[in-house]
């Protein structure tokens, strides 16, 4: 890769508390000339950054974006090529449906140096934070981690695995559930949204595919929120009871 006088690193900031963010993208976050942060970064992480460090929040999220892409990727370019040290905060991590990837892509054809920091998903910590595991031996091994939205209108995907995690899923959970009972999944298959998961905030609702889109409708899930599918979901108040009202 080409040389320059500054770098961009493309940091996972994890799935909400920061404290779960790498050893490694905190010490970047310490250093860095510019933090372009999203909404799902924790706020908390940017109590470490350099006191003239300059902070721009790119705010994106489920839905909602204050610069759009093509912009972020113009900054990340200029701020570097001005040789600054450029932090790139994205919620969970950088390449698990993110657009880290296109930032990546656009970095490599500018000739920016530039790093990949892997984060923490909120498909996996989420429903760990409730005692949820996603596959466990002997029972149950196979394990798919899907987007509950597609932008092109195709069919949501539901493919044959012991744990379906969904992500970006709360404003279609109608088509999700269609597709997963198409699939010829029970009705009675346990799930779960986990709303904010690892964060002061968190909270789950819990329910079978029959009766789930009805409970997160009565107990108005929001994102950001994880939906996990299958007998997984059964484990969690063995483990973590004290968490589940």
């Amino acid at each position: 890769m080409k040389n320059s006088a500054g770098k961009v690193y493309i940091i996972g900031a994890g799935p909400g508390n920061w404290e779960l963010i790498s050893v490694k993208g905190l010490r970047i976050i310490k250093t860095a000339d510019v933090v372009l942060y999203d909404f799902l970064a924790s706020k908390e992480l940017l109590r470490f950054a350099r006191k003239n460090a300059e902070l721009i929040c790119v705010g994106k999220s489920d839905g909602l974006h204050l610069f759009e892409q093509k912009k972020i990727n113009e900054l990340l370019f200029k701020k570097a090529k001005g040789g600054k040290i450029v932090a790139r905060l994205k919620g969970g991590d950088p390449f698990v449906f993110s657009r880290g990837i296109e930032e990546a892509l656009y970095l490599k054809k500018k000739g920016i140096d530039f790093e990949i920091v892997s984060g923490i998903t909120s498909a996996f910590a989420a429903p760990e934070s409730f005692g949820i595991p996603m596959t466990r031996k002997g029972k149950f091994s196979s394990v798919a981690v899907l987007t509950g939205r597609k932008s092109n209108g195709d069919k949501i995907d539901a493919p044959r695995c012991d744990t379906l995690i969904y992500l970006m899923v709360v404003a279609n959970i109608k088509n999700v559930l269609k597709a997963i009972k198409s699939s010829g999944r029970r009705i009675s298959t346990p799930c779960a949204f986990i709303e904010r998961g690892t964060t002061a905030r968190e909270r789950i609702v819990t329910g079978t595919l029959a009766d789930i889109e009805e409970k997160a409708r009565e107990h108005s899930v929001n994102a950001p929120a994880v939906f996990i599918v299958g007998e997984v979901v059964r484990y969690g108040k063995r483990i973590y009871g004290h968490k589940f009202k």
